[in-house]
């Protein structure tokens, strides 16, 4: 990726070309999609962005290979810190090299981190805006058999909730190694969510990422569907399906949920006037959340929650827990129906 690329443009292509251009953005065929998972993208992110910054750092808690962060061991040894299963550490130790001008990512799964460092995150990272960048791996319940203790649903929300805090949730391995470049050089704490599991890969590398810059990824006038993570797949296959029932859906990428891009959201919801939120998380807290106080604030409208209602994980098969819980496509179908018939 070409760091000094700026995408998207400044001025505004026609519609019929911006549809074009979006096209461009996804794999030709979302049926035939590499699978991969997106901690592979930040563990190519992180060896990428060491190699352009001395300052990089990685620290990680007894989970390098699961993480990723094996890759950056291998390649850069002196700069990367083993703290061991103690994730309370893991963040002091981060805060205090950054404060002596490195550039730390901390790296374990997102129940631990952030989900048992969150008080040494917020009074030591958060509260000073200092430059670490927390990677919480093995997010949401696509863990599969790990089970309810490591399936991280409310991280989000934590993360969110802190002031001066980025939090990011790529949706493919490419994303997510273009989000762990584009956080090693932003300025400020940044929450990067990243899953286990393989999932398909449907951006390219022209696809574009800006931090606080959603992308459409389709166009609509029917209904607006918003979603992060992995789950954007299966609303993008909803889409397609949809228009075959001759429901026009518009597809919004927000991979980026604080700071959240509340003017493409606000003027995809004003042609649509209806929204489905898509994520693997808690439906409290998250980018549901996010998107409802944004539309309370500035054009309420009908909307629809896809995510973890309220409940724990279980043991299981990431794909059947994706189904089991009721993220799956014919959910996400279901939820753009139900939310046009509230107009």
């Amino acid at each position: 990726m070409n760091m000094n690329e700026k995408f998207p443009p400044k001025a505004d292509p026609p519609l019929a070309e911006k549809a074009n251009m979006n096209k461009n953005f996804l794999v030709d065929d979302l049926k035939k999609t590499e699978m991969v998972p997106t901690r592979d993208g930040f563990g190519k992110g992180i060896v990428d962005a060491g190699e352009k910054d001395e300052k990089i750092v990685v620290l990680c808690a007894d989970l390098a290979e699961s993480t990723r962060c094996h890759w950056f061991k291998e390649k850069f040894p002196a700069r990367y810190i083993e703290i061991g299963v103690a994730e309370q550490n893991l963040a002091t130790v981060a805060s205090g090299l950054a404060n002596y001008g490195k550039i730390p990512f901390i790296a374990s799964y997102a129940s631990f981190n952030p989900g048992r460092n969150n008080e040494q995150i917020r009074t030591l990272v958060s509260l000073s805006k200092l430059p670490v960048k927390i990677c919480g791996a093995h997010a949401g319940v696509s863990v599969g058999p790990d089970g309810a203790t490591h399936q991280a649903l409310e991280d989000i929300a934590l993360m969110r909730v802190q002031p001066n805090m980025t939090v990011i949730v790529p949706c493919d391995a490419i994303e997510a190694k273009k989000a762990t470049l584009a956080a090693a050089f932003y300025d400020g704490p940044v929450y990067l969510r990243f899953g286990r599991e393989k999932t398909p890969i449907f951006t390219t590398d022209k696809t574009p990422f800006e931090i606080g810059k959603a992308i459409l990824f389709r166009e609509g006038k029917d209904a607006t569907i918003i979603g992060c993570g992995a789950l954007l797949y299966n609303a993008l296959i909803a889409a397609e399906e949809l228009s075959k029932e001759g429901i026009d859906v518009e597809v919004i990428n927000s991979h980026t949920i604080k700071p959240l891009d509340s003017e493409t959201i606000l003027n995809s919801v004003k042609k649509t006037n209806a929204v489905v939120s898509v994520e693997e998380h808690q439906i409290v807290g998250g980018l549901g959340s996010a998107i409802a106080e944004i539309l309370a604030q500035n054009f309420p409208a009908p909307q629809e929650f896809i995510g973890v209602h309220d409940r724990f994980g279980e043991s299981g098969e990431a794909s059947e827990l994706i189904e089991a819980l009721g993220m799956g496509v014919k959910d996400i179908k279901a939820a753009v129906i139900k939310v046009i018939k509230r107009k």
